[in-house]
């Protein structure tokens, strides 16, 4: 009986935790109310308090738990060692969809932990530094042109992905793969036509 209990308390949790991702990514965090929270998890005022001790706590968990999965998804990224230039490109590729597709996997989440939230800055710079660290060891492993700085190459991606999921993930008007392709080919392969050089 106990252990039934506890999956239907865990069940109520996850419930009040979607429905103020959701309320929260329409309202913002100001407008919205713990009683829209709870009327949108189908539960009760006093059971939101069971869990949680106000609507600042909730918001401060949603956003903690966002910026943790982003950032190990992103420490998991690194390439390993020995890789041949096509494998690079796959491997490059199925990153960045990797990323797209957490980004695209909860949208309410996404537009709270990578927009609204009052820290999103923060977060960004702080998964830019983790991506930097990677690209680095990958450049030291002679994956990537040893003269381009690193720092600068995170920076480019996080805002690409950034602008790409405001415009295309979170609208719907595009999926990962084809966010990711179009990411993986520029910085890839330029934009200039193939046999073409221009230095």
């Amino acid at each position: 009986m106990k252990s039934r209990k506890g999956r239907k308390g865990e069940e109520s949790r996850k419930r009040l935790l979607k429905a103020a991702a959701h309320e929260f990514s329409i309202r913002g965090f100001h407008e919205t109310k713990v009683s829209a929270i709870v009327k949108r998890a189908e539960l009760t005022q006093p059971s939101f308090y069971l869990y949680f001790q106000s609507k600042e706590a909730i918001f401060e968990e949603l956003i903690n738990d966002f910026h943790s999965r982003l950032r190990k998804l992103t420490e998991s990224l690194l390439l390993e060692t020995g890789l041949h230039a096509n494998d690079v490109t796959n491997k490059v590729l199925s990153a960045v969809e990797a990323v797209f597709q957490f980004l695209a996997e909860d949208k309410d989440l996404t537009r709270i932990g990578f927009f609204l939230n009052p820290e999103a800055k923060q977060l960004k710079q702080d998964v830019a530094m983790v991506l930097k660290d990677n690209l680095e060891a990958e450049q030291r492993l002679g994956y990537f042109r040893s003269e381009l700085e690193m720092a600068t190459v995170a920076e480019c991606l996080i805002g690409m992905i950034e602008h790409l999921t405001d415009s295309y993930l979170l609208t719907g008007i595009k999926d990962p793969a084809s966010l990711a392709a179009q990411v993986v080919n520029l910085l890839i392969y330029g934009m200039l036509p193939k046999g073409s050089d221009a230095r």
